[in-house]
């Protein structure tokens, strides 16, 4: 088990924030239509009421693009004044090029660098802290950062799991301000030991898609559902005590926590563990489900709109997800 020394940056802000879901939508009604389960066990267990549903050719940059004219407009910025593209997702439109491509065309920011980030559940914390590293030495003024997914695209709509997961999309402008009225600091870690708990067997160079694989399911998800609650209740707790110790805040500074939506249960058992008081953890996942990387954006965006935040509020992000990989950030809003 590894993870990353602590970090520091005292000149960055949030200037913006957009988000986007689809318009079609499941409910846990009609899952059970079409999968062996039952709508109150979802919402009871999971706390998802209905996922978002991309419609057929509907893609990953689609609604990235989407969530980032929102986020751009939003820290009233053009296109053209983002230096940088960082793109978490593990459902790109293609193999290659990458997602940000993508959406570094279909947003007309050409005067940008783009690149994706595959960390799943964690993909957008790993790309914030990226973000931040690149604008903390200068090189950066506006950075985009977009964290989506479409996992009904690889899904297994046979599974009972098939529940778990839904379509959006979530971005943020992150810009170098001159003062240190902005505050980061963030953690990440990984442990590759874990790598089977979730995952997608074939479409890789282990296993690349071939008539096999595709009679056997294999390039859909397949999660071990105990495996991922253990390994979440067990690093989250660490590594959010990593960075309110690294920072010298106390649970009480923490406006909100605002976290990756993995499961009712999970975000329940982590607030007790970490003695905070669960009405200040931050949720949707009853209207989205668990949107992957795009979990953390949409929700902050969601809040942010609501005038929920102020000038100087303590912001607590966490996430876990397949890697093993998790991080936890705070952030002054």
């Amino acid at each position: 088990m590894s993870a990353a020394k602590k970090k520091i940056i005292r000149n960055v802000k949030i200037s913006g924030t957009g988000s986007y879901a689809p318009s079609g939508v499941y409910t846990n009604e009609y899952l059970e239509t079409i999968v062996d389960t039952k709508a109150p066990w979802i919402y009871e267990n999971l706390g998802i009421k209905q996922r978002h549903i991309v419609a057929k050719g509907e893609t990953t940059s689609d609604l990235g693009a989407k969530a980032a004219l929102k986020a751009i407009a939003d820290a009233k910025l053009t296109p053209e004044d983002i230096d940088l593209i960082i793109f978490a997702t593990t459902t790109p439109d293609m193999k290659a090029p990458s997602t940000a491509c993508f959406v570094q065309e279909k947003i007309g920011a050409f005067n940008a660098g783009a690149f994706d980030v595959v960390a799943v559940c964690t993909g957008f914390l790993y790309a914030i802290s990226l973000a931040t590293d690149c604008l903390s030495n200068g090189n950066y003024k506006h950075i985009l950062v977009i964290g989506a997914d479409t996992f009904s695209t690889i899904t297994d709509w046979t599974r009972r799991d098939a529940v778990f997961f839904g379509d959006g999309a979530g971005a943020v402008v992150l810009s170098r301000i001159e003062d240190e009225s902005g505050f980061v600091i963030s953690k990440v870690g990984a442990d590759g030991r874990g790598k089977m708990i979730w995952h997608i067997p074939a479409g890789g160079s282990q296993h690349p898609i071939d008539e096999n694989t595709a009679k056997d399911r294999l390039q859909y998800w397949q999660m071990d559902g105990k495996g991922i609650y253990n390994t979440a209740i067990r690093v989250l707790p660490q590594v959010i005590s990593e960075v309110l110790s690294d920072s010298g805040l106390k649970m009480e500074d923490i406006k909100y926590m605002v976290p990756h939506q993995p499961s009712l249960k999970i975000l329940k058992k982590t607030a007790e563990l970490i003695n905070f008081d669960f009405d200040k953890v931050l949720t949707n996942m009853d209207q989205y489900g668990n949107t992957s990387a795009a979990s953390i954006p949409i929700l902050l965006d969601e809040t942010n709109k609501a005038g929920k935040l102020t000038r100087g509020d303590n912001l607590l992000f966490a996430a876990v997800g397949s890697g093993m990989a998790w991080g936890a950030m705070i952030l002054k809003w």
